[in-house]
């Protein structure tokens, strides 16, 4: 189980990035029902982390424009398993996607304060 709050009606939850040199990286994500991929962290966060690069991509946004984005390899720490996941480098702070909440339950109490709880299937 995975539990956060919520804060200014953003549910949010803490994920654990592993690094290669064995540091764990706690980071506090906004859950994004709205994101089908599995994680967006800030260009800065994911040079300063020096996540490797993969790929860049076509990445569709909400207002249905398309801007070639630039794809890098985090391993994170989710439901207690060591998950390999694509990370896109954009925005302005960390969104936790879709991709991740696949076979979880997710309950918010969309309030000051209220619980965020992702429960695996």
């Amino acid at each position: 189980m995975i539990q956060g709050r919520v804060i200014g009606l953003e549910a949010q939850v803490k994920l654990v990035l592993c690094l290669p040199n064995q540091r764990h990286v706690q980071l506090e994500c906004v859950v994004d029902t709205g994101f089908a991929g599995a994680l967006t962290l800030p260009p800065a966060i994911v040079a300063k982390l020096e996540l490797p690069f993969v790929i860049r991509m076509n990445a569709n946004l909400a207002d249905d424009s398309n801007v070639m984005t630039p794809v890098h390899k985090a391993t994170v720490l989710w439901h207690g398993r060591e998950e390999d996941i694509a990370v896109l480098a954009m925005g302005c702070r960390p969104l936790l996607g879709t991709a991740l909440l696949e076979d979880c339950n997710l309950n918010i109490d969309f309030r000051e304060g209220g619980a965020v709880v992702l429960v695996e299937l």
